[in-house]
């Protein structure tokens, strides 16, 4: 081989060859959406200042640290549920429609025998209801 040659892909080592993984290339592009959206909702925050959040963080002598702390927190929050929703849809197909575990309770209407009330019973049942005996 001469130096003008290049090796092929596969034997070169790559930056990012753990990227060819499919579950941490999964990972990777669910922990970008979480840090996406934890972006977007930061900056949703500062927009809107709620209770003055904004003026509070930016009055601050650090507010790069508040912001950084604020950022983190709902990085961890959304990256994690983001990465933890694909990790468990991993298991099942797009066009899966069959239920898994035991089946699902199907509410039947039940028939019960009741006595019908007598005019005089009616006057004591609104004195001590569900003790019609009880006057």
């Amino acid at each position: 081989m001469t130096m003008n040659e290049t090796p092929d892909r596969a034997q070169r080592p790559g930056r990012f060859r753990f990227l060819r993984v499919p579950l941490f290339r999964l990972l990777a592009i669910n922990l970008a959406a979480g840090v996406t959206l934890a972006t977007l909702v930061v900056g949703g925050l500062l927009a809107i200042d709620p209770g003055g959040l904004r003026h509070l963080i930016f009055a601050d002598a650090s507010p790069g640290t508040a912001l950084g702390l604020l950022l983190f927190g709902f990085v961890v929050t959304f990256g994690s549920a983001a990465m933890g929703t694909a990790i468990m849809a991993m298991g099942r197909a797009a066009d899966d429609e069959q239920r898994r575990g035991p089946p699902a309770p199907v509410a039947q209407p039940a028939h019960a025998m009741i006595r019908a009330r007598r005019p005089a019973e009616a006057d004591h049942a609104q004195d001590a209801p569900g003790f019609p005996h009880c006057a």
